[in-house]
C-alpha cells in the first residue's frame, strides 16, 4: 500500500489545511466532529450557555485539528 493511501485527511489542493476524508476512518472521525457539535447544540444551546458551547466547539475542533494533522498529509501553503 502506497504512503498516500494511508493518509485519512489529503492536502487541499490549493491553501493550508486538508480536504474531505479519503478512508472510512477519516469519515468516522469527521462524523464525530459535527456529532459532537450537534450534540453541543442540543443540550447546551448558545443562546443560553454561550461560553459552555464555545468551550466545547474549541475542544472538538482543536482535537479535529490534531487527528488531521496526526493521520493527515503533511499541511504546507500549496499554490497548486
Amino acid at each position: 500500500m502506497a504512503q498516500q493511501d494511508k493518509y485519512w485527511f489529503p492536502a487541499k489542493r490549493y491553501g493550508y489545511g486538508w480536504g474531505l476524508p479519503r478512508l472510512w476512518q477519516g469519515w468516522a472521525v469527521l462524523a464525530a466532529y459535527v456529532g459532537c457539535i450537534a450534540l453541543a447544540h442540543v443540550f447546551f444551546p448558545a443562546r443560553i450557555h454561550a461560553g459552555i458551547f464555545a468551550g466545547i466547539v474549541i475542544v472538538a475542533t482543536l482535537a479535529l485539528v490534531g487527528i488531521c494533522r496526526a493521520k493527515g498529509e503533511p499541511a504546507r501553503w500549496r499554490w497548486g
